[in-house]
């Protein structure tokens, strides 16, 4: 994926000359859009569709970086509890991503960062989450192995496509996937699975695509009212995650991060034959 405008390595330096940082302070209503993704999704793939993940292509900085980290410092300011939710088990996880994060974007940090659009976010480990939510345009969700299953206990997700963080927060993987049709019994184990094989410095990633009419970035949707599926054609923008799992090496929790793109269909369907 280094066909990307610009990727963080693990010591910190940009993959490329410039970055887009700039751009109009955006409200929840504003277009943020990509012009492009890093991986084709046409390609033929069966589910859960996972590959291995260099930790070096793990965070991603693209050309929406200013609009996308606008709209999270608004969200974290005006709804921090619908887009944060931790409970005390997460914690020692929280901090040890939130250290790793700065070892892998930022390895001089001191007290504060300064982010490439000028925003100076201060570091602060007794609110790693919300910390995190001001550094990077990826969501990160925690889990927990408690009993045979891994448990939501933690996540800061400003992006979400058409769920409710309060729904998911501590509820076990077949109950966060609930009610995603293609996500039966068979499909939970085989995730179950990589959950509990996933192993520290061996990052996992898989993307999916959504179509939709509406480009909002934070479109949470509560079960009771699912989103109507649309197809290729059909709707004007493309919302695809890039979903990465990942287990961390001291506490053994494991993350799943997500990097939203949203780009308008004309710039995503395949050419005609």
């Amino acid at each position: 994926m280094r066909n990307h405008p610009v990727v963080f390595d693990r010591q910190g330096a940009d993959k490329a000359q410039t970055v887009m940082c700039g751009g109009a302070k955006p409200g929840l209503m504003t277009a943020v859009l990509q012009t492009s993704l890093p991986y084709d999704i046409w390609a033929p793939r069966t589910l859960p569709g996972v590959a291995p993940l260099g930790l070096d292509d793990w965070l991603i900085r693209d050309e929406a970086f200013g609009g996308q980290m606008a709209t999270r410092d608004h969200l974290l300011q005006t709804r921090r509890g619908q887009v944060l939710q931790m409970d005390e088990l997460a914690r020692a996880p929280a901090v040890e991503l939130l250290e790793m994060v700065l070892r892998f974007a930022w390895p001089e940090a001191g007290a504060q960062v300064t982010r490439c659009d000028g925003v100076e976010v201060v570091v602060n480990r007794d609110d790693p989450l919300g910390t995190l939510c001001g550094l990077v345009q990826e969501d990160f969700c925690i889990l927990q192995k408690l009993g045979d299953q891994h448990v939501l206990t933690g996540a800061i997700v400003c992006f979400p496509a058409s769920w409710r963080l309060d729904e998911k927060f501590m509820a076990p993987l077949i109950g966060i996937h609930s009610p995603v049709g293609e996500y039966d019994t068979r499909l939970a184990t085989r995730v179950q699975r990589l959950f509990d094989g996933v192993k520290p410095g061996r990052p996992l990633w898989r993307f999916n695509a959504l179509w939709y009419d509406d480009p909002t970035l934070f479109q949470p949707r509560g079960t009771q009212a699912p989103r109507t599926a649309r197809d290729a054609g059909q709707a004007a923008y493309l919302r695809s995650e890039k979903q990465s799992i990942l287990r961390l090496p001291e506490t053994g929790a494991v993350v799943f991060s997500i990097h939203t793109y949203v780009l308008d269909q004309t710039s995503v369907l395949p050419p005609r034959p």
